[in-house]
């Protein structure tokens, strides 16, 4: 199916979504378009606050016109449109018409909790320079970077405390919670 056809997909979709209960989320990966119910507990929203609050901090100094976000992000010639819970993305680019951010002016995102089942890869294909999943189900951190034929040449593991890279920035994790632990 040609991208085109899947964006007209997603579309009808995301339309189809709108109607039912509970969050549900979209996109376009190497299977074609799909639809999913995403769950997340409150400490999700919360580490994605987090992450947001300390990049958007430093973005000032590194790259004044960018922001972060959480719009879908797009490489139409692979056929892909995700979203990740947040990617840094120009300012100027949330102005523009159409439903996702082009991925070659995303140098970085980030998701929280996620199935790492090709996510990393579809990144990296996509030119994401640094990919950052944080998983509160183990309290780990992994930074991916330098994409290369589709995928990312390196990753870097953390845990919840660590002072972590990640592209420009350097992210404090002592404040993420795992999930279901007691007293946290």
């Amino acid at each position: 199916m040609d991208y085109v056809r899947m964006r007209a997909l997603v579309e009808e979709l995301d339309a189809f979504a709108s109607g039912l209960e509970g969050a549900w989320q979209v996109e376009i990966g190497a299977a074609g378009p799909s639809l999913a119910l995403r769950r997340c507990p409150k400490r999700h929203a919360g580490i994605v606050r987090r992450l947001r609050e300390q990049v958007d901090r430093q973005l000032r100094a590194t790259h004044p016109d960018h922001i972060c976000a959480s719009p879908h992000i797009e490489h139409p010639t692979l056929g892909r449109m995700l979203h990740p819970d947040l990617a840094v993305v120009p300012r100027a680019a949330l102005d523009e018409d159409g439903p996702a951010v082009d991925a070659s002016q995303v140098p970085a995102s980030a998701e929280v909790a996620v199935a790492a089942d090709g996510r990393p890869a579809a990144f990296a294909a996509m030119g994401i320079a640094h990919y950052l999943i944080v998983d509160p189900r183990t309290g780990t951190i992994e930074v991916h970077s330098d994409p290369c034929k589709g995928r990312y040449a390196r990753k870097d593991a953390y845990i919840f405390g660590d002072a972590v890279p990640f592209g420009s920035w350097l992210i404090d994790t002592a404040d993420f919670r795992r999930y279901g632990k007691a007293g946290d």
